[in-house]
């Protein structure tokens, strides 16, 4: 299959996957107990103020209707506004997705960084101390809740070592860095101003590791559990008889074959770590998407909810997309021809 084809026809699949899930979304939303007009005018509103509310954002139409009107601000770029905070949807994601998509790609940077090299060195000194190590370790990855790891890390290193910040993204003596392009990290990094990156590095460490762990974990796993099945290959005896260099054959033969199933778990991890990232958010006061998902939901603000979700689901396929065109890359064998 020609590769443009190819392409063509995985985007064209992600049109009816975004459909259900803005028509999933929706109906939960509206099914939910509760009056979002009668939230937003608060307890002494009279009965006028919650109608005139209900009747300004559309609550009043039967729901099929607010389905079509919602599908057609999708289209338009009318995404809809916050019931309480009266901003446009949109507005409000451009300010909270550059600090999740910080936190995101910080803690997988660390999982990827981190996770190859250690399955790698796990598989090489199979059953020996090493082995065992990063078995311990990676199970400790995936056992420990993000929730609990995050509090722990906080009263040990912010409260009792007073070593860093708790919650924010930069110090508010400092502030942010001219804005280029909302991540504060790059920011800095093309404003020059090294004060506010090293604010930013700080403020980044505890939230982005401590979401980081699963993704480490399970991404040491597969390494380690791909690296065993390849170092059993023909292939890797005759590189070795050959007298390839032992760095050479672990690295170009036995891990670039052993990365298609780490690359796939790398995917999916970075889809999960965009959902995942609500309770570490919430915990370090971080700014980014899953806060705001968190205060839309405890007042029934359906918009922002359903904004959140549906800009999930686009970069989920998106991420799925990607990764099933590097396998081309990392495996000469898998071609779009």
């Amino acid at each position: 299959m020609n590769f443009g084809l190819y392409l063509l026809q995985r985007l064209a699949l992600i049109v009816p996957v975004l459909f259900g899930l803005t028509l999933l979304t929706f109906t939960l939303s509206h099914i939910v107990p509760g009056d979002p007009a009668l939230l937003a005018a608060g307890p002494a509103a009279t009965p006028q103020l919650v109608e005139q509310i209900r009747q300004e954002f559309g609550l009043d139409d039967p729901l099929p209707i607010q389905y079509a009107n919602y599908l057609k601000g999708l289209v338009t770029g009318d995404w809809g506004r916050s019931i309480l905070s009266r901003r446009p949807v949109t507005a409000d994601l451009k300010v909270f997705w550059p600090a999740t998509l910080e936190l995101v790609l910080a803690a997988m940077t660390i999982a990827v960084v981190v996770g190859i090299p250690l399955g790698v060195v796990s598989a090489v000194a199979h059953d020996r101390w090493p082995d065992h190590a990063s078995r311990v370790f990676a199970l400790m990855g995936v056992s420990l809740p993000a929730f609990w790891l995050a509090l722990l890390l906080q009263w040990f290193i912010a409260l009792r070592v007073d070593f860093m910040p708790i919650g924010g993204r930069i110090d508010t003596q400092i502030g942010p860095p001219d804005h280029f392009t909302g991540l504060y990290v790059i920011d800095s990094i093309l404003a020059r101003d090294f004060t506010a990156l090293k604010s930013a590095l700080i403020h980044l460490a505890l939230p982005a590791f401590t979401l980081s762990m699963a993704p480490l974990a399970t991404v040491t796993r597969m390494t380690r559990s791909s690296m065993l099945e390849i170092l059993g290959q023909d292939y890797m005896r005759t590189a070795r008889a050959k007298g390839l260099a032992e760095r050479t054959v672990l690295l170009r033969h036995g891990l670039r074959n052993a990365f298609i199933p780490t690359l796939t778990m790398i995917g999916l991890s970075l889809g999960w770590l965009m959902g995942g990232s609500v309770l570490v958010e919430t915990i370090f006061d971080w700014p980014g998407i899953g806060l705001y998902a968190v205060k839309s939901a405890l007042t029934l603000d359906f918009m922002p909810i359903m904004g959140i979700t549906f800009v999930y689901g686009v970069v989920f396929s998106l991420i799925n997309l990607l990764v099933d065109v590097l396998y081309a890359f990392v495996d000469p064998r898998i071609r779009y021809t």
